[in-house]
């Protein structure tokens, strides 16, 4: 089963599981969905006229900016426990994706593409000329997307949990736990903070279109990136093949391979400290 139809079967299902998570006495840390930490005040925070959409941002903090891209389906509000870590040394920007959280989509079909522009119209918005680009999953890929197509706009890349083809997704992620919860969180998340709430489907069947298709990066266009990288991971990760992360690094020059002990693709809830250290130990890098 593709990751697009469990996606949709979970979103129809409704899992038990969801908003509790599989977590227990007995789970290991990769096996548990943690609640990300509430977020901290923002110093500013918006509404963005970002090429056909609002995107909603907030921004934390002072110094280099630093900007922080969530995942499909997921929300600004999951990076709850980097935010405060980061912002203390540098201004840290978070956005929902356009059709994710608070921010609006239209019937334009989804692509990397489309959403790397999404962050770089926000850039000009906010007047940041370069960026640092933290990005988990999706947000990743939209890193990648933008490292090779705009690597003037960007410093660093630290990409969590990114596949380059679809062919790097794992093809049993419908029977992983932890996955289907996290898809029932985020509708739950969804329904709380979109200004389409009752929507949820129609979003999931429209950005599946993507999904179905998207990435599909050559080794050429990879190679094109020279801004430093670190290309992350779990050592459990549900939805992407260890294989195809390792060929992601080797594909792109100098980049630098991590992938996390006892976490999923879920790192940065499940061991936030972690997580936030290999972030840092990027940024620090002169």
């Amino acid at each position: 089963m593709t990751i697009v139809a469990t996606v949709l079967l979970a979103v129809v299902a409704g899992w038990a599981s969801g908003l509790a998570g599989p977590a227990g006495a007995a789970e290991a840390l990769w096996q548990q969905l943690p609640a990300p930490a509430p977020m901290p005040e923002a110093k500013r925070s918006g509404y963005a006229p970002v090429d056909d959409i609002r995107m909603y941002y907030a921004v934390y903090g002072a110094g280099e900016p630093v900007i922080l891209l969530h995942g499909g389906l997921g929300n600004a509000d999951y990076w709850g426990n980097q935010v405060p870590a980061l912002a203390e040394h540098y201004r840290v920007i978070v956005a929902d994706s356009r059709g994710h959280g608070r921010s609006t989509r239209t019937d334009q079909p989804y692509s990397y593409q489309l959403m790397a522009s999404d962050v770089l119209a926000l850039m000009d918005y906010l007047q940041i000329d370069r960026a640092a680009i933290v990005g988990w999953s999706d947000g990743g890929i939209i890193g990648l997307d933008l490292a090779m197509n705009h690597p003037e706009r960007l410093t660093k890349l630290f990409a969590f949990g990114a596949n380059y083809k679809v062919a790097g997704l794992r093809d049993d992620i419908d029977g992983n736990p932890t996955f289907n919860a996290y898809i029932e969180r985020a509708g739950h998340d969804y329904r709380r903070l979109s200004k389409t709430p009752d929507q949820y489907d129609a979003f999931v069947e429209q950005i599946s279109g993507m999904w179905s298709s998207q990435p599909d990066y050559t080794p050429a266009q990879l190679g094109k990136i020279t801004l430093p990288t670190v290309i992350a991971d779990g050592a459990h990760d549900e939805a992407i093949r260890q294989e195809h992360t390792k060929e992601l690094a080797e594909l792109i020059p100098d980049a630098k391979l991590l992938i996390l002990p006892d976490v999923s693709h879920f790192a940065m809830w499940q061991n936030p400290a972690e997580f936030n250290q290999a972030v840092l130990d990027l940024l620090e890098t002169p």
